[in-house]
């Protein structure tokens, strides 16, 4: 009875830590200055509401200094990111992958274990050829943005950088948005700016 006591004890405190600091999850990646980065999603990452030099991939190639491939497609879903992604990695060899999907699946309605399996799939398509993954958590749209928990779940589960708030708290703000979905100039660059603080450069 005291083993299984403890054993609870530990799985609460484990759980606990999941919870509220989304343990096992990086806080920063590095790279080198002839590194590539592929920003990698939906309509968040190619930058509609901006032109191409205002996008947030755009915006991050000016702060850090390195190559950023803006793969962003607009209207697509996690499994039409899922279906491209090898396609993606392999001709750009990048060492980060920054992945930003669930947007349309949420305004779709689709499922969100189907959203969280091919968010698994591109994290483990990118670690199995040893790139680095920043996960963009994207909020739930309802009367309240807020973001979904499986973001959080998969940054633990595989190790990789969350940038967990930042697009909600964006897209809570009137003045950083071009639409009701979609970031202004000035939202993507706060983004960008964001995203270069968990990004190392060796110099």
């Amino acid at each position: 009875m005291k083993l299984l006591n403890k054993l609870k004890h530990i799985i609460f405190l484990f759980l606990l830590c999941l919870s509220l600091f989304g343990c096992g999850s990086k806080e920063t990646v590095t790279i080198g200055r002839d590194s590539v980065i592929v920003a990698f999603g939906d309509s968040l990452t190619q930058g509609v509401g901006v032109s191409i030099s205002e996008s947030y991939p755009s915006q991050l190639e000016t702060l850090l200094g390195v190559k950023v491939v803006n793969s962003g497609i607009s209207g697509q879903t996690s499994q039409q990111g899922l279906a491209r992604i090898n396609k993606v990695l392999n001709e750009n060899m990048p060492d980060v992958v920054i992945i930003c999907y669930g947007g349309n699946d949420v305004l779709q309605r689709k499922s969100k274990s189907e959203l969280t399996n091919n968010l698994r799939q591109m994290i483990l398509a990118a670690k199995q050829n040893g790139i680095e993954v920043i996960l963009l958590a994207v909020p739930d749209f309802g009367l309240r943005l807020s973001p979904m928990n499986l973001y959080r779940q998969l940054a633990s589960e595989h190790d990789v950088v969350l940038i967990e708030d930042t697009l909600t708290s964006l897209l809570s703000n009137l003045t950083m948005k071009s639409d009701r979905v979609h970031l202004n100039e000035k939202g993507y660059k706060a983004l960008a700016t964001k995203l270069a603080e968990h990004i190392n450069i060796i110099k």
